[in-house]
């Protein structure tokens, strides 16, 4: 375990155990309730499982652009397969591909969804017909990290004295899956890194997400309470562990979110893939009854429906461009265009 004053290492095998040491569970509840993010060792994740996935989508990324191209959602869905993001210069700043939790509306029902929740999946998945064992890879690899959700969840309630099964994120948890691939930046100009963000600081819109992340360079910062930024290291083995903004309804802003951004490293790379985990569609989420405030609540009822469900479009309304926000309308294919 690391005693790291700000974002720990968690051996979360040890501090799941019924003899966890006071001083592990005090550095889980510290950064839990100051900084919203943990890594965790010992996770039990096997190494191949992250290995398959995050190898097979390294070779899909590391394809000719012509061929990626074939990859983005024939529909125009943002959040469907292969995107490249270009700054305002034209610049590439980021490739990402998208996975949704149901390959289309017919799985989400034989899973047992309603019509009305499947068809948040009409637009179907994106696989690369390059890696025919991508997908089941993918399956394994999502199903493990919600996996540590669940435990990480059952872990914070463990630090905050509260039964373990308090959060209810439930058998039927609602999940997206994204990985982001990070180029080189070799431009000039700039030296901060405010004046070289690849992403945006937010916090994720989830209960918990659980991120694998490698590369060259630790450009994932997480935000101090100060507002002052501390980068999140690349450790081999250790996965990343976010507090969304779900959780800190639930436990009334006593579980602060795991603010973040990602700025540029020069002439290196970078890779992470992430799995956000929330509570069933059919959820509302608010102050859980062991945190809420007797004399009121600062926070808004969310439910998970209604934000999943208008996700696209308040997608586009923010960060759209014009000529995105046509393709989707006509349903057909966005490809922005990159000039370095």
């Amino acid at each position: 375990m690391s005693h790291d004053t700000d974002i720990p290492v968690i051996d979360l095998a040890a501090a799941l155990a019924d003899n966890a040491p006071d001083d592990l569970l005090a550095d889980v509840r510290r950064a839990a309730e100051t900084i919203g993010i943990i890594q965790i060792v010992n996770h039990g994740v096997p190494a191949a499982v992250i290995a398959e996935f995050n190898d097979g989508f390294g070779r899909i990324l590391d394809l000719p652009r012509a061929e990626k191209e074939q990859l983005a959602s024939p529909t125009g869905h943002p959040y469907r397969g292969w995107r490249q993001w270009p700054d305002d210069f034209g610049r590439l700043e980021l490739e990402r591909f998208n996975i949704a939790q149901y390959d289309g509306a017919t799985a989400a029902e034989a899973a047992g969804l309603s019509p009305e929740h499947a068809a948040l999946f009409a637009h179907a998945n994106v696989w690369p017909p390059q890696e025919p064992g991508l997908r089941p890879a993918t399956h394994r690899y999502h199903d493990a990290f919600v996996d540590v959700a669940r435990r990480v969840l059952c872990l914070y309630a463990r630090v905050l004295d509260v039964p373990a099964h308090t959060f209810p994120l439930g058998d039927d948890v609602y999940t997206t899956l994204v990985v982001n691939d990070y180029p080189k930046w070799p431009h000039d100009g700039g030296t901060s890194d405010e004046e070289k963000l690849l992403l945006l600081e937010h916090a994720d819109s989830s209960a918990i997400t659980v991120l694998h992340q490698e590369g060259d360079y630790a450009g994932l910062q997480g935000q101090r309470p100060d507002g002052t930024w501390i980068p999140v290291p690349i450790r081999p083995g250790a996965l990343q562990v976010f507090t969304g903004t779900l959780l800190t309804n639930w436990t009334e802003g006593r579980l602060r979110p795991g603010r973040h951004r990602v700025v540029a490293g020069g002439s290196v790379t970078r890779r992470s893939s992430a799995v956000f985990v929330h509570p069933s569609l059919d959820t509302v989420v608010e102050p859980l009854p062991a945190f809420a405030d007797p004399d009121g609540s600062d926070f808004e009822p969310v439910s998970v429906w209604e934000r999943a469900g208008s996700n696209v479009d308040e997608y586009l309304r923010v960060f759209g461009r014009p000529e995105q926000v046509a393709a989707w309308r006509e349903n057909r294919a966005y490809v922005a265009e990159v000039t370095a």
